[in-house]
């Protein structure tokens, strides 16, 4: 007997990782990201919003609590439904920045991704229900730097990678680094590899991004989706996504298909990260690195 999945509601309590900094847990839930509150003395910035209307609220009524009356600020991690499909919660209340790449994206496939995500289950739709795709106040190219008071918020895109324009927010003074999915914790990469409808991934271009953070040195990641945690989710994160690049480009040299190359490298990737949740994207993140050598 098949047992649905918990809704995609955010449903937990923000938790503080850092003074002022705060994180409302994903709690493992699929379809649930990781969202940030910040706050500093003249504003507070908020890290994606959650799926839908319903879930846009429950973020907005958190932010607002924690920042009495500090004005708000809106960005999000990258323009999928889980991550920023509640962000006309915050319309009119919050000033809503993106970088141009993802407002672009946005609009070029949100409507798509709204009808694609409907078909993912009743819970799902559900959430989705009255959604109204909302574009940024501010927009900016490549980065730029916030000044909450007292804390100052850095936003970089380094352009394609697990989307057209994944944005990254860096907190240097507090040295704590919200990835989007960019970086997962026990999940595998995940890779919305679509074709023909949309193939804008780039594994090679995410490893090196992945590289750039690393460098950073973080002392604290906020992943898009799990535990919050050290530096070595980047690590894990990367030495994954270099294995698959590596070990599928190496079998379609030698001939091998696609589909053979998926079921060998599920095998050797599920016994390695056991813990590691949605193998389902390995075989996703195989054909693009198939697709990336031809």
């Amino acid at each position: 007997m098949s047992v649905d999945p918990p809704a995609p509601v955010v449903a937990n309590e923000p938790a503080e990782i850092a003074d002022g900094v705060y994180v409302i847990p994903d709690g493992r839930v699929p379809l649930v990201p990781n969202v940030g509150i910040v706050l500093g003395k003249r504003g507070a910035l908020v890290v994606d919003t959650g799926m839908g209307p319903e879930n846009g609220a429950r973020v907005r009524g958190h932010a607002e609590k924690l920042a009495g009356a500090r004005p708000l600020l809106l960005t999000l991690t990258h323009f999928h439904p889980e991550h920023g499909f509640g962000a006309q919660a915050f319309a009119g209340a919050a000033t809503i920045v993106y970088n141009r790449a993802q407002r672009d994206e946005l609009a070029d496939k949100g409507a798509a991704y709204l009808t694609m995500f409907r078909t993912f289950g009743s819970g799902v739709a559900a959430q989705l229900e009255g959604v109204e795709l909302v574009l940024p106040d501010v927009v900016y190219d490549g980065e730029v730097d916030i000044d909450l008071g007292g804390v100052a918020a850095q936003l970089r895109t380094w352009g394609l990678a697990h989307t057209r324009a994944d944005q990254v927010v860096y907190l240097p003074g507090e040295r704590i680094l919200f990835t989007g999915d960019l970086a997962e914790n026990g999940y595998f990469p995940i890779f919305p590899f679509f074709p023909p409808e949309d193939t804008d991934i780039d594994g090679d271009r995410w490893i090196a991004v992945l590289e750039r953070l690393e460098a950073l040195e973080p002392q604290i990641v906020v992943p898009g989706h799990g535990d919050v945690g050290g530096p070595g989710i980047l690590v894990s994160v990367r030495e994954c996504l270099q294995e698959l690049r590596d070990e599928s480009r190496r079998r379609r040299a030698e001939g091998q298909t696609v589909d053979d190359a998926i079921v060998e490298l599920e095998t050797r990737l599920r016994s390695a990260h056991p813990d590691w949740q949605q193998p389902e994207w390995i075989g996703f993140a195989v054909r693009s690195f198939y697709a990336s050598a031809a």
